[in-house]
């Protein structure tokens, strides 16, 4: 049976079969509702994830499924089109797989997106949040197991696990191109129901702004792994006291493409402001 690290670099050796010497600098995982921002890239390969060894596919409707390499803002950036959940039946190691290769194809950022709901009562419905910590309450945890010293230490440390200077970096560009711009803490859970009443008002108690089903598994990957990360949640449903009501996955989809543009232009901006390592 292959180790993690095995596959990983199986994976990497294909996917540099295909793509020559093109080199990665940024790699970017795109949540749900948020994939226009492969309209502004230069696509110079796309492959579907079942075309690629050991990656997993897929199977929420609303995740196309892609690995695109391409150019945007002067930089060559490896995008996932659709992540991984471990709501999907998938475990831990196969939700931060991606990330592993991504780091073995050479980049030297992540950015993540992702929907959440809104615990903090100043959100509006499409507020962009950038992450600045997280309460991990999921399940299972990518790190567990045998461990594989090429990914990194065995017991990295979260102290800054979304980089500080990157968050200023997005408050600086926020206001030069008048975009307001939430911060605060991303609680993960596992999914797939929405939560109770009860349960967002423990959420709050315990100090989370947006709750969300993904991010945090990859987040915990790239410490590891030493990659700088750059995290945004879009608020898509509002679940605090007072607003909080029945919510659909077509409210939320809708909620997430009216927040679109406004990431688009903050990402873009921000990877055309980062400088090679």
């Amino acid at each position: 049976m292959s180790t993690e690290f095995e596959k990983v670099v199986e994976t990497v050796a294909f996917l540099k079969s295909k793509i020559g010497d093109f080199k990665v600098d940024i790699g970017i995982v795109l949540g749900t509702g948020l994939n226009k921002l492969v309209d502004k890239i230069d696509v110079s390969f796309s492959f579907e994830y079942e075309e690629i060894p050991n990656f997993a596919v897929s199977t929420v409707e609303f995740h196309k499924g892609e690995l695109i390499f391409g150019t945007i803002s002067g930089k060559n950036v490896i995008v996932m089109q659709g992540r991984f959940h471990h709501y999907e039946g998938y475990n831990m190691k196969q939700v931060v797989f991606p990330i592993r290769v991504m780091k073995f194809l050479g980049i030297q950022h992540l950015f993540i997106s992702n929907a959440a709901g809104g615990i903090d009562a100043n959100f509006a419905l499409s507020d962009l949040m950038v992450i600045t910590d997280h309460i991990n309450l999921m399940s299972e945890n990518p790190l567990t197991g045998l461990h594989e010293p090429a990914f990194g230490d065995r017991w990295p440390d979260l102290y800054e696990a979304y980089d500080k200077s990157l968050v200023v970096k997005s408050e600086k560009i926020a206001k030069d191109i008048g975009l307001v711009l939430r911060k605060g803490v991303y609680a993960s859970v596992n999914g797939p129901n929405l939560e109770t009443p009860a349960e967002y008002k423990f959420l709050n108690i315990i100090g989370a702004n947006a709750v969300g089903m993904s991010t945090v598994p990859e987040v915990i990957a790239a410490a590891q792994l030493k990659i700088p990360v750059f995290a945004v949640s879009v608020i898509t449903d509002l679940c605090f006291e007072g607003a909080l009501q029945p919510v659909s996955i077509e409210k939320i989809i809708d909620a997430a493409s009216k927040a679109e543009p406004k990431m688009i232009a903050l990402f873009s901006k921000m990877i055309a402001e980062l400088e090679n390592n």
